[in-house]
């Protein structure tokens, strides 16, 4: 849409005003579509300031990531599912990312794997980063990012953010994305049975997230309430640590390899029961919760990105400017929160947030 002209001076002053906020304010799919790379690659320094903003990485980044997040949201909108519909198709993206593009479930030597290289390696697959980069793209890269562009654009959470020509564009874009890190990314070429299992598990967790009811769990009238916000949050941080100590962690504390893939499936189920207590029984998280939420989530990042920076010798990539992504991240949260705050939820809001859970 063109920017306001002087000759709409002379229009009705409110029409004037709602015409400035849709020039100035950019759609919940934009920013969606760079916050979740911004999410899942810069905060966690996976591609500090000086790769991801390269004009060529950052469309490849966004493309991807921002392109599989729209991707989701609008299919589980759509649906008229929920947030485990969301977390499945999250997973899926997961393997379509890393497993079907970059192959790094499959090559011995992803640089990335670190102490995990040749860890829990059998029949051409690294299992214990395969299953947990899985867990973090669901988390950290698809559902943390819908949700803060949720809270952003409150009054559109229950409404579609892409036509169907808009999602088409989208899907062939990533297609395209997939395909140019498959062939061009690196040389090394996976064993197919491997790879043709892992385009089956996307599939077949895609069909799943679709035949998922919505509630998955029907609550008993008066559930108890959710728990005070700071207490989500801190078991939030304090499962994001953990998780870390597991995906990290496990080569070097001595952990057996043929223990490690259960390792990640029994943190989901503690994450499971411990969210389902902590909600009050899975009943719908206000605002505050969901913010300070994604807070405890995101806390574990910022508080390593200008330690990241310090160690900026000792890392093949330069990450430089990560502690001012640290700050940046630090200043939406806290940012959203004072809006949170100030600005309560109109009816408008209210209506659209039962909406999109019925």
């Amino acid at each position: 849409m063109p920017p306001p002209t002087l000759a709409m001076c002379n229009a009705n002053p409110g029409e004037v005003s709602s015409l400035v906020r849709r020039w100035a304010v950019p759609p919940p799919a934009l920013v969606l579509f760079f916050l979740a790379p911004a999410i899942g690659e810069l905060l966690s320094s996976s591609a500090p300031p000086a790769e991801f903003f390269n004009p060529f990485m950052l469309l490849v980044l966004s493309l991807l990531y921002g392109g599989g997040a729209i991707l989701i949201r609008e299919a589980t909108l759509r649906w008229r599912k929920g947030w485990p519909t969301l977390l499945l198709l999250g997973a899926a993206y997961g393997i379509v990312e890393e497993g079907l593009m970059v192959k790094s479930f499959f090559d011995p030597n992803w640089p990335d794997l670190g102490d995990s290289a040749g860890y829990a390696r059998w029949h051409g697959v690294n299992w214990h980063w395969s299953i947990n980069l899985t867990l973090y793209h669901a988390v950290f890269s698809i559902a943390v990012p819908i949700l803060l562009t949720g809270l952003i654009f409150r009054r559109q959470r229950a409404r579609p953010w892409v036509g169907r020509r808009g999602l088409w564009m989208l899907g062939a874009l990533l297609a395209a994305d997939v395909a140019f890190g498959f062939f061009l990314l690196t040389s090394y070429r996976p064993p197919l049975v491997p790879y043709a299992l892992s385009a089956l598990i996307a599939l077949a967790l895609c069909l799943l997230a679709r035949a998922l009811p919505h509630p998955l769990i029907r609550r008993n009238p008066g559930p108890p309430a959710p728990v005070l916000p700071r207490w989500l949050g801190l078991a939030a941080f304090a499962a994001t640590l953990a998780f870390f100590v597991i995906a990290w962690g496990s080569p070097g504390l001595g952990v057996p390899a043929t223990l490690s893939p259960l390792l990640p499936v029994l943190f989901v189920a503690i994450c499971i029961a411990l969210y389902w207590r902590l909600s009050g029984r899975g009943t719908p998280l206000s605002d505050r919760h969901q913010l300070t939420l994604a807070a405890g989530l995101l806390t574990f990042f910022i508080l390593l990105a200008p330690i990241w920076e310090l160690n900026n010798a000792s890392r093949p990539d330069n990450t430089t400017g990560m502690t001012l992504v640290g700050l940046a991240a630090a200043f939406l949260l806290i940012w959203l929160h004072r809006r949170n705050v100030r600005v309560p939820v109109l009816p408008e809001d209210s209506e659209s947030s039962r909406s999109a859970r019925d």
